[in-house]
This record gives C-alpha cells, sequence and structure tokens, in this order.
C-alpha cells in the first residue's frame, strides 16, 4: 500500500499500512479478533462487511478482519456473497473463542428480562438460554451495536447478548457470562487483503488454500472436480455452495483444503478442477492456525 495516508474524524493522520477494518461498533467480536491479531495496529469499525472490504480495496486499510463461520450457528452467509465481487486475497485465519453474555441495564436482574437482542448469529448460539428465560428473541444488526442501543435506549425489558468488551465500554452490567448454549464456542476469521501473500511452501508446514469454482453444467462435474484431490491424498476441509446471481443453474463452491498451492500434489489436483470447471479464482494460501492442532 506504499504507506497510505488517511485522516480520522477527529482530524488525526494516521498510516493505512497499520489499519485493519472490522464490521461493527466497537467492542463487536470482530473487535476482539482484530485487538487479538494486530493490537498495535489502528482499528476501523465499519457498518457492513463489503465496507469493511471495500476499505482495503481502497487503500483506506491494510487488512479486514472477517468472519466466516461459528463452531455452533455454521457458516455467516453473508461473506459469501461478498466473496463474487471483490478481488482481496485471503493471507491469514484466525479462530476467536466466542464467549457471549447477557448485558442489561443498572439494577436489572434476570427476572426482569422480557426480550434478548443481537446479532441473528448470536441469538442463533444462545437459542436455549433464551428459551429458559421466557423471553423473545429480538434481530439486531450487530451484537455490539445491540449493546450500544440498549445503553442508549434504556429500553425496558430489554436485555443484549454482547461481549465483556461492549459491556465495558458502554458501562452496562453483565447479568450472565458464557451465555452462549455450547461450550468451545468459537468463529472462525479470514484476514483479507489487497495483495497476496503466499507463505514460501515447505513440505513440514501446515497450510490452507482457499478457492472458488464454477462447475461446467455436465453430468457429475462435481463428482469428477473433486476427484483430483482424493487421488493427491488432499484433505479437503470445507465445501461449501451457493447460487449465483439469483440462477439456481448456476452453482459457485467454496473450498478450504489442507495443502499449499504450489506443492506438487495441489497443482495436480489443481489440474484436474480445472479441466472439469469454467472458472477457478484461489483466493490465498496460508498457514494453519495453532487453533487447528
Amino acid at each position: 500500500m506504499n504507506g497510505v495516508i488517511i485522516m480520522t474524524q477527529l482530524g488525526v493522520s494516521i498510516n493505512a499500512d497499520h489499519v485493519v477494518a472490522y464490521q461493527g461498533e466497537p467492542g463487536a467480536y470482530s473487535h476482539l479478533a482484530c485487538k487479538h491479531c494486530f493490537p498495535d495496529w489502528q482499528m476501523v469499525n465499519c457498518a457492513s462487511f463489503s465496507q469493511a472490504l471495500a476499505k482495503v480495496e481502497s487503500g483506506e486499510a491494510h487488512y479486514a478482519m472477517i468472519p466466516v463461520e461459528n463452531s455452533t450457528a455454521g457458516r455467516v452467509e453473508e461473506i459469501y456473497r461478498e466473496l463474487k465481487g471483490t478481488q482481496l486475497y485471503v493471507v491469514k485465519e484466525h479462530f476467536e473463542p466466542i464467549n457471549h453474555c447477557l448485558i442489561g441495564t443498572p439494577g436489572m436482574a434476570l427476572t426482569d428480562v422480557q426480550s434478548v437482542g443481537s446479532h441473528p448469529q448470536a441469538l442463533a448460539q444462545c437459542d436455549r438460554n433464551i428459551k429458559a428465560l421466557g423471553a423473545k428473541p429480538v434481530a439486531m444488526y450487530d451484537t455490539a451495536g445491540a449493546a450500544k442501543h440498549l445503553a442508549e435506549s434504556k429500553q425496558a425489558g430489554l436485555a443484549v447478548i454482547s461481549s465483556a468488551l461492549a459491556a465495558d465500554l458502554y458501562g452496562l452490567p453483565i447479568l450472565q457470562s458464557h451465555f452462549n448454549d455450547v461450550a468451545g464456542n468459537t468463529t472462525r476469521f479470514l484476514v483479507f487483503s489487497q495483495q497476496q501473500k503466499m507463505p514460501t511452501f515447505e513440505p513440514e508446514q501446515r497450510y490452507i488454500t482457499s478457492f472458488l469454482f464454477k462447475v461446467r453444467n455436465i453430468p457429475a462435474a462435481l463428482y469428477k472436480a473433486m476427484g483430483g484431490f482424493a487421488t493427491q491424498g488432499i484433505n479437503m476441509l470445507k465445501l461449501e455452495s451457493y447460487m449465483l446471481d439469483g440462477q439456481f443453474t448456476a452453482t459457485q463452491f467454496y473450498v478450504d483444503v489442507e495443502a499449499h498451492f504450489q506443492s506438487p500434489a495441489m497443482q495436480a489436483a489443481l489440474e484436474e478442477l480445472r479441466f472439469f470447471s469454467e472458472e477457478v479464482r484461489i483466493l490465498g494460501t496460508y498457514y494453519a492456525d495453532a487453533f487447528r492442532k
């Protein structure tokens, strides 16, 4: 990015080479993930995933920290729609343990809770505990945004699901920590960059390669396209499908495999994949996070 200098809303100049963008209000889990991965960097919050990615595309941020899946609630649907429209690369993965907190207003007790607001993903991850309270779930655009809304509105009977960081930032009490239904609740994040930063291939290292592909419209195309990975002994970690442009005849796939792009086995598998695909786009090769061990 060649040291692009940008101005913040407060008129302070910062070097975009040390800026990471994320979706959500300050205190969101994406904010926490940024703090753990890039503790000394400037962190810029955005209203949407597309805005966070656009910050990187425009040079206003070096990285974007984007959640892609959760161990309890599954994939984050919105990001897959964004991948088609961006030319960014994946350079890192990060697993963030999620400790959902039920947050209320000062003086509030659990028995006062009538409704629980948060992002739909957080509501899904705490569904059983919300039902145990006899409360009504209320979808909001962001976990930390829900905490901010509660701090500003002080709405009677409303509690929200957010992080301990958000509770501290907005001066709200935690009614119950570890409010998520399943212990070990974890979200996987991907870090996006303008530039591909593929690590040097070393056979003893563990790598992940992510890519998109669209199969040709012929019988058994998906089976044949994936056959090379089985033949080469490459472990497939993730295979997600989604429709393109609202068409039922065009399906795109997102894949994570445990291999380096430059390894001989991966190159052989990709050659077979390309033969049965209309298009293949490599998103990036990066080190497997230590969490996977």
